[in-house]
């Protein structure tokens, strides 16, 4: 079924500072992201001229994957041609007479008949799967109509998080690597409909595409070559730029613009820009006993290597009292600071420690400590019992 429009592009402007809007403006997706086919342009001006239809409403629409049209609506009455057949004389080369042409919405007859088809548009009403059949019932083509509100207005789909944020990124290290999820609305939960990533300033080069299977995304151009796939809870994506090099500096943002739809028809768009070091929280570090007075810990395997030029900060906690059922008694409480450039690294424990607790952070950058790691100092059985025996002398 052919509308104007083709696949998504990338295109961004990456400003001075990141003080730019994380989303793109309607008119900008359908500027930058399409590739107008002049021919189809020229057919829908005649026939908003022929039906005498108002196109103001949708304010604008293009097409986000092949026979999937999105239509920009700001909530007032409108109404949308579609086609069947892409030009009116491949009704006559196919044999069919115009109005034998049958349509339906989500399997629903409709009196439209035709190869053109209005679709009514009220709100966020008008999305739905629309299917055109020959006389017989023959199924000759089909749009699925998705509907994308004014951005103005409140989101719908997804909510927000403790960072007052609606996804939120983490990587392990600087290989290039990371992942972004989200939470659903508990009355809307849906399923991720486009991905695009890419770094800012490689919008006007940038080409996105899907594969088959509609669960992996490519975007590429001549600095980036992202992937990424949804999480099999579908509330999260994992992606790799596979020409990012963690020894060079990272002069340009990622930005990563997750298109999230409902069964409703209902579409909408969330997006996110940063540098990974902005992002990275390592895993937890491997920590264990030398003897009762000391510990060593190494750093993270996932963490890059040299250790002297991908240095860590650690945070050490020692802890005298506390549950010895707690899965993690770790608090940052009266916790010291120390950068350690080597693998392994040995603290002193003091006296009458119970536990100590270390975690570590990027020791160049502002970014998050990882999660706690801890370890038992326990005294050895015949002490316990020297000490039990010695109380009731």
């Amino acid at each position: 079924m052919q509308t104007v429009g083709t696949y998504v592009q990338a295109t961004r402007q990456r400003p001075t500072a990141p003080t730019a809007p994380c989303w793109e403006s309607p008119e900008a997706v359908q500027e930058n992201l399409a590739q107008p086919r002049q021919m189809k342009l020229f057919v829908f001006s005649i026939m908003c001229a022929f039906l005498q239809v108002s196109c103001q409403n949708p304010r604008s629409h293009w097409t986000l994957l092949p026979n999937v049209l999105v239509m920009e609506v700001d909530g007032t009455l409108g109404q949308q041609p579609i086609s069947c057949l892409e030009m009116p004389e491949d009704v006559v080369r196919r044999g069919y007479h115009s109005q034998d042409i049958i349509w339906k919405k989500n399997g629903i007859k409709d009196t439209q008949r035709g190869n053109l088809y209005l679709v009514r548009l009220l709100e966020s009403l008008g999305g739905g799967n629309y299917t055109c059949h020959s006389g017989d019932g023959s199924l000759l083509n089909y749009t699925e109509v998705l509907i994308r509100q004014d951005e103005t207005k409140r989101k719908r789909i997804l909510v927000k998080n403790k960072q007052d944020d609606y996804l939120k990124c983490s990587t392990q290290n600087y290989n290039g690597e990371f992942h972004c999820s989200w939470t659903w609305h508990r009355s809307r939960v849906g399923k991720a409909a486009f991905i695009k990533a890419q770094r800012v300033l490689d919008d006007h080069n940038s080409h996105c595409s899907m594969d088959p299977s509609r669960h992996q995304w490519m975007c590429s151009s001549a600095q980036s070559n992202f992937s990424c796939s949804v999480d099999d809870s579908g509330s999260g994506i994992s992606c790799l730029d596979q020409q990012h090099c963690p020894y060079a500096e990272e002069r340009q943002q990622i930005h990563v613009t997750v298109f999230v739809r409902t069964d409703g028809y209902l579409l909408e768009s969330y997006s996110k820009r940063f540098y990974l070091s902005e992002i990275v929280k390592p895993d937890k570090v491997r920590l264990g006993k030398v003897n009762k007075t000391v510990v060593e810990w190494s750093y993270p395997s996932s963490w890059n290597r040299p250790s002297s030029y991908f240095p860590l900060t650690f945070q050490i906690s020692q802890l005298r009292g506390g549950c010895r059922k707690c899965e993690n008694p770790c608090t940052d409480l009266n916790a010291s600071k120390t950068v350690c450039s080597t693998e392994y690294c040995q603290f002193e424990v003091k006296h009458r420690v119970k536990a100590v607790c270390v975690r570590a952070k990027d020791a160049l950058c502002d970014s998050q400590w990882s999660e706690w790691t801890h370890v038992r100092m326990k005294r050895g059985r015949k002490t316990r019992k020297r000490m039990h025996h010695q109380k009731y002398i």
